[in-house]
């Protein structure tokens, strides 16, 4: 892939998807999931009668409302969105593009809340206690999972070379831990089910999981950039994969890329995985804890790097990454991107024919990347007619159900 081609895709961009869009989920979401979520935030915080009131007003404003301005709230990122609000004026919530009601609201909710503000109560996560208690509902699962991987480290280091196997079931993992996102817990509250292998393996339409592992073993001293998703279980599995890449060999330094403030409920931010380093050193559970100390010591050394950008909280596609960005991540030799939303942002969150290849419209990556994305969106791309119709009459939700995942790689 040539790192120096960095433009929008080289086809003609489909309309955007829109809240408006009479029975998808995209409208579900504008008037009914964003709602919720935001009701959720009052009832989980101990915030002030104003500002639980400028919430409900939010809420109630999300299914025929207008978008409200932005007060300056002394966000690093305030004056960008206050461009990218002047696109969007006068308008309703529905009737903008989904992905900048989406992003544009969960940064409405830090505004409110006096996130950014000096006082009595700056920088309160207002999404911390789910994302704590995502955390800590998992441990069994936590537990079965690094004593996996300190199994198969062991292996690796005994046989004197990476398993190609054990990566690729960490890439499963790394995959379905996104179907806890909890985002969408406040409208499938019950739609939490365990992780069972031969299901999974069969919900993946794409899976380009071996292709990852050759080419990793082409080369020494591997660089990974990992666009992370969730806080919770999935960044364990996350953190999971990238203790086995470095410890195994496959991987000389891996980066997170993280978002700087909270966003879509459960993303994860710098403090998030430094909890969760925190939350694993302190298991009373040997491997739990093994894995916490590796942690550390790859933190210490740096072979583990912790970035974060407001590119990954604002609205813009994947193709108008800032050129320091693009330029940083040009170093990698893999990108992973995690996650609906950050695929999303990859498709420019747009109404792409399902057919159309994968690569042509990420041709302006400057670096070879692979998706792992559960779909919880109507966005896909890279697939098979037959599939498409296979699913269709089998699963009719299944762009929007978290049941069915892709491992989609671009070299």
């Amino acid at each position: 892939m040539n790192k120096n081609k960095f433009q929008i895709p080289n086809l003609p961009l489909p309309a955007p998807l829109l809240g408006s869009d009479a029975g998808s989920f995209t409208e579900f979401t504008v008037t009914q999931r964003m709602p919720d979520i935001a009701r959720r935030v009052i009832v989980e915080n101990q915030f002030s009668t104003d500002i639980n009131q400028s919430l409900e007003e939010l809420a109630a404003e999300l299914p025929s409302g207008y978008l409200r301005p932005l007060t300056n709230d002394s966000g690093v990122d305030f004056h960008d969105w206050k461009r990218y609000l002047e696109l969007y004026k006068h308008q309703r919530w529905v009737d903008v593009p989904w992905f900048f009601a989406e992003t544009y609201f969960y940064r409405l909710i830090l505004n409110i809340t006096n996130y950014f503000q000096p006082g009595a109560l700056p920088g309160i996560d207002p999404f911390l206690l789910q994302k704590v208690q995502g955390l800590e509902a998992a441990v069994n699962s936590i537990i079965s999972l690094c004593s996996q991987v300190e199994k198969w480290l062991n292996e690796s280091q005994q046989e004197g070379k990476p398993s190609k196997s054990s990566l690729i079931a960490l890439l499963y993992f790394a995959l379905w831990g996104n179907r806890v996102d909890l985002s969408l817990w406040s409208a499938f509250e019950d739609d939490r089910s365990s992780f069972d292998i031969q299901t999974q393996l069969n919900n993946i339409l794409i899976d380009d999981s071996f292709a990852v592992t050759k080419l990793l073993t082409k080369s020494q001293n591997n660089r990974i950039d990992f666009v992370i998703d969730n806080a919770g279980f999935e960044l364990i599995c996350d953190l999971c994969l990238v203790d086995f890449l470095l410890g195994s060999g496959f991987a000389n330094q891996v980066y997170l890329h993280l978002k700087p403030h909270p966003t879509f409920v459960s993303d994860a931010m710098i403090k998030d995985v430094l909890y969760t380093q925190d939350f694993l050193v302190k298991s009373s559970h040997p491997p739990v804890q093994s894995l916490g100390k590796r942690l550390t010591e790859n933190l210490v050394s740096g072979r583990l790097v912790l970035a974060e950008d407001y590119f990954w909280t604002s609205p813009l596609a994947f193709w108008e990454i800032p050129i320091s960005l693009k330029d940083e991540l040009g170093k990698s030799n893999l990108m992973i991107v995690k996650g609906d939303a950050n695929y999303r942002r990859l498709l420019g969150d747009r109404s792409w024919d399902f057919t159309t290849k994968f690569a042509d419209i990420v041709s302006y990556l400057p670096a070879p990347m692979v998706a792992l994305r559960t779909l919880k969106s109507e966005v896909a791309t890279g697939l098979k007619a037959e599939v498409i119709l296979e699913l269709a009459n089998t699963d009719p939700s299944w762009l929007t159900n978290g049941q069915w995942g892709v491992i989609q790689l671009i070299s």
